[in-house]
Parts: C-alpha cells; structure tokens; sequence
C-alpha cells in the first residue's frame, strides 16, 4: 500500500509540473524580448496545456530533497548550496536527454537556445542551467515545506482520483495524436536532410494564417485550413531563402554543401 500512495504522490507531482512548466513558460515566451509582436504562443510538443519535462523536473526536485540528509557537509548554507547544484545538472541532463532523443529519433528541436552563448546543440545552455539552480532553490525554500502536507491530503481526497485519471487520459491521448504528427514532420525532414525547429515552424504556419486571413488555434497549432505537408512545404522554403542569406537555419551540414554546389 505505501508503494501505491508514493507512486500517487509522483503521479501528483508530475501532473503538477507539467501544468505549471506550460503556464510559465506561456508567459515567459509571450514577455521575452525575442517576441517583439507580443504574440501568445503554446510552448511544448503537445496540444494541450501541458509540459511533460517540467513534470519530469519538479518529481526530480521533490526526490532530489528528500536526499539532502546524504550529502556529508557539516556546514548548512554549502550542503544546501550544493544540493541546488545537483538539482540544476539534474534538470539540465533532462534537457539534454529529451533534446536529443527528439533530435536523433523525430528531427525536431523543440527549443533552441543556438543564439545564447554557452550552448551546447542549442538544446542546454549555462543561462538555463543557472535558471535551474535557482528554481531548485525556490522549490526548496517555498513549495518543499509545504508540498508534503499537500501531497498526504490530495492522496487521501476522492477529487484526487478523478483529477489524476483525467489528466493522465488527456495526456495519453494527446501523445498519441502529436506522435502521428511529428512522424509525417520527421518524414518531410529526413526527405530534406534537416532538423526541423518545432517552435520555428509553429510560428510559421501562425504567421501563414494571419497572412491568409486564415483560422489559427492556439491550443492546436497545427492545425490549419493548410494541411501539414502545405506548411511544411513554406517553412521549407522559408529555410532555404535563410540559408543562402547565411542565417540561422535547420539544415544539416551535408544538405548546406549540396545546396552550395547547385
């Protein structure tokens, strides 16, 4: 029974996460200085107003100070100081795990981070790594004391139950859908030796549609009176005209020699 309400409790967590990640990031991408339009964007790979890594970060925070007691240094401020250091490399491994893996098996970027300096892939960098030290560090103070009292009466409430069934069957369901979808995008990229930035085209196809006087959805941003090989088809040529400027772009390095020669 204690293995069922602690699996509960991580379920919890990541749920929790993966709707507060979105809410965060649905603010910091609408205020950044890069959105000089001021537009709303939906973050993440999935419709709805989830981000599963953000899930997969605070279930590691919530495990990571459970273990402070471990970390053998006398002193409280460094012991502390170096536990926020061991959240930031966890969360950033995340990142770089999650990057890659969408890199290497759907040739998608679901973020980029290319123009921050110390990058590495454009999937982690040393800014984000500080962010993550500091969230580990508002974790620790402001939400751990009081989670585990939450957590213990969420487990124990019938409402729970619902609530995390719904979420987990919204989710399900979602992945299943984007999962078809990025296979026809993964399709279109290794056809064109590319990797394609999943925010980039998103932006793209958003940009189509006001163009157009089109219908654009927010929460489904995919979704267009264009289908998604239409869309795929402009942002393919939108690359090409940046590659020949010399800009940013999502080609790989043997697609950009073989466009030089022709």
């Amino acid at each position: 029974m204690k293995i069922i309400y602690e699996l509960l409790i991580l379920m919890l967590l990541f749920s929790a996460g993966s709707l507060t990640g979105w809410t965060l990031e649905v603010f910091y991408r609408r205020f950044k200085l890069a959105n000089k339009e001021r537009v709303w964007i939906n973050p993440g790979f999935l419709s709805g107003p989830y981000l599963p890594l953000y899930g997969f970060g605070l279930t590691m925070l919530y495990l990571l100070a459970l273990t402070e007691r471990f970390i053998p240094i006398a002193d409280d401020m460094l012991r502390k100081g170096v536990l926020f250091v061991i959240m930031a490399l966890a969360m950033t491994i995340i990142e770089l795990i999650a990057g890659e893996l969408f890199i290497i098996r759907r040739h998608l970027k679901l973020w980029d981070y290319s123009q921050l300096k110390f990058n590495y892939k454009g999937i982690i960098c040393l800014r984000f790594s500080i962010y993550w030290a500091l969230l580990g560090a508002v974790y620790y103070f402001f939400i751990h004391p009081r989670i585990l009292t939450g957590l213990e009466w969420f487990s124990k409430n019938p409402l729970f139950s619902f609530f995390i069934g719904a979420f987990y069957g919204i989710l399900i369901m979602d992945l299943i859908n984007t999962f078809k979808l990025t296979a026809k995008i993964k399709t279109f990229a290794e056809e064109n030796k590319m990797v394609i930035r999943y925010e980039e085209l998103k932006r793209h196809i958003r940009n189509e549609a006001i163009a157009n006087r089109e219908i654009y959805r927010f929460m489904r941003s995919f979704e267009s009176e264009r289908s998604i090989k239409e869309s795929l088809k402009g942002y393919l040529k939108m690359q090409i005209e940046m590659a020949k400027l010399g800009n940013l772009n999502d080609f790989l390095d043997d697609a950009l020699q073989h466009m030089k020669k022709n």
